[in-house]
C-alpha cells in the first residue's frame, strides 16, 4: 500500500486532534467572596421588587371576586 503525503498528514491531523476535544469534566470557579456578596444583593433587589407586584396582584383578584359578589340580586315576586 502506497502512502502518499497528503494520506499521512491526513491521518496525523485526525490522530492528534481527537484528544484536544475532550472536556477535562473539571469546573473551576474563581469566584471570590465579593462575587457572591454582589449576587445575593441582586437576589435581594429582585425579591424586593417581585413581591409587592404579587402582593398587588392578589389584591386585584381579591377585589374583583368582592364585585362579583356585591352585585344585588333582583327578586321576582309572582
Amino acid at each position: 500500500m502506497k502512502t502518499t503525503p497528503f494520506k499521512n498528514a491526513l491521518m496525523m491531523t485526525i490522530g492528534s486532534a481527537s484528544s484536544a476535544f475532550a472536556a477535562s469534566g473539571a469546573r473551576e470557579d474563581n469566584s471570590g467572596f465579593f462575587v457572591w456578596i454582589f449576587l445575593g444583593f441582586c437576589a435581594l433587589i429582585v425579591v424586593a421588587q417581585v413581591m409587592p407586584a404579587v402582593l398587588m396582584m392578589l389584591g386585584f383578584a381579591k377585589a374583583m371576586g368582592k364585585e362579583k359578589a356585591a352585585e344585588p340580586h333582583t327578586a321576582t315576586h309572582k
